[in-house]
């Protein structure tokens, strides 16, 4: 087991508006990928900004990487935890999200 936490997304509302904010308040730098996501750098943890209307763009949302991710996701599902978003591709690896016994939601990077 060498997960750790690698990202963090936070919600974007206003992609434009909070991109600047960041920018103009801590220096922050962003590459976009697409109209919805951007991620942010020499923030000291790398991250991205996601504007949607699902439940995950209204929280921020930490990542962990998984060396293997059916064995991480098998491990959450084994202590209790609740998958919430099952493995699924995205431009960057997979990942799948799930609920600790707090009600906190996490997701589970990998490639």
């Amino acid at each position: 087991m060498s997960e750790h936490i690698d990202y963090v997304e936070l919600p974007g509302g206003d992609l434009a508006a909070t991109k600047t904010f960041y920018a103009a308040a801590f220096g922050w730098g962003f590459t976009d990928y697409g109209p919805t996501y951007a991620g942010f750098e020499n923030a000291g943890l790398d991250g991205g900004l996601t504007a949607g209307d699902d439940d995950t763009t209204r929280v921020p949302l930490v990542i962990l990487k998984a060396d293997v991710l059916e064995d991480a996701q098998a491990r959450v599902e084994a202590a209790g935890g609740e998958v919430t978003v099952p493995i699924f591709e995205f431009p960057g690896g997979r990942r799948f999200h799930f609920r600790d016994p707090a009600g906190n939601e996490l997701g589970v990077w990998g490639e």
